[in-house]
Order: structure tokens, then C-alpha cells, then sequence
């Protein structure tokens, strides 16, 4: 079966989403971010692409690091601030950062502005990733469904 290449679109016809795959009480704290799933959209497998607005107060997630994925980020509006081990960092239009898979770098964004941040996210998809969260008692890993399973970083649930 050939895959067909879909017509071009206007992400911000997509609908928005601040649902989040989080366990309470973490899942809250994602409620000023929404997202796009652009990669998605396009049908794509390989890798994902993600528009994510955050509001004025919010994160984009938990400072967190990825043990196989990579992840890439480029600001498109807005100042939000990156949060890795290195420290702070303020962010502004046009400029980018990654996150390559295995540093154990936990990173963030917050908007610490009175204005909508927005960025683009773009991460491959490679199979059972496992993310860790080194401000918080929360791990998670993907399971061969491709579903990801949080718990306490003791394993036990919430």
C-alpha cells in the first residue's frame, strides 16, 4: 500500500488541545499550554511535529529528559524561557535549541511574559522511549503499544 501525500494546510485550522497524558497532580499544572499535533495532521510516522502555544503563567511540561527520542524546538512567537540543568535561559523569535536523546539534559518551557509563547516541537518517534523527571516523583516509559505508563519514579503507581 503507497502512502499519498496530503494537500498543504493551515496549521491554525487544526484544533487546539491542553489535554495531557500526565497523572494528577502533575496534569494540572499543563492546563496553560495547548498544542497542535501538526506531524500527525500530515500523516507522518517517523517523527512528530508539535505547534504549542503556551499562555502567560504556563509550562510547556515537567522538566524532563528523553533516554532515545530527540526533540527540537524553534521559537516562532513570543519569549518563553528554557529551563535545562545549565540554568535559564529566555528565548526569542527565531531562535532554536535541542535536545538530543541519552544527555539525561531535563528541559522545560515556561512563559514568564504577559504575552502567548509559540513554538514548534519536532521529535523522532523511535520505540520505547523512557522519559525521566528529575524535579518530580514521576517516570514514564512507553510501552510496545506505544502508549506511555507514569508512575512514581519507585515504580509504584498513582
Amino acid at each position: 500500500m503507497s502512502k499519498t501525500q496530503l494537500p498543504p494546510f493551515d496549521p491554525f485550522s487544526l484544533p487546539e488541545s491542553n489535554g495531557t497524558i500526565y497523572p494528577e497532580p502533575f496534569a494540572s499544572l499543563q492546563r496553560k499550554r495547548f498544542n497542535r499535533r501538526l506531524g500527525d495532521h500530515a500523516g507522518l510516522a517517523n517523527f512528530g511535529v508539535v505547534m504549542t502555544r503556551i499562555e502567560p503563567g504556563g509550562q510547556s511540561s515537567c522538566r524532563h529528559a528523553h533516554a532515545k527520542q530527540d526533540e527540537f524546538v524553534y521559537v516562532l512567537d513570543g519569549e518563553p524561557t528554557v529551563e535545562t540543568d545549565a540554568g535559564r535561559q529566555k528565548l526569542k523569535p527565531g531562535m532554536c535549541i535541542g535536545f538530543p536523546a541519552g544527555t539525561g539534559d531535563g528541559h522545560r518551557f515556561i512563559n514568564e511574559t504577559e504575552k502567548d509563547v509559540l513554538f514548534l516541537v519536532i521529535g523522532d518517534r523511535t520505540p520505547g522511549e523512557i522519559v525521566t523527571y528529575p524535579d518530580v516523583d514521576l517516570a514514564g516509559a512507553q510501552g510496545p503499544d506505544g502508549k506511555y505508563r507514569f508512575t512514581k519514579k519507585d515504580g509504584s503507581d498513582y
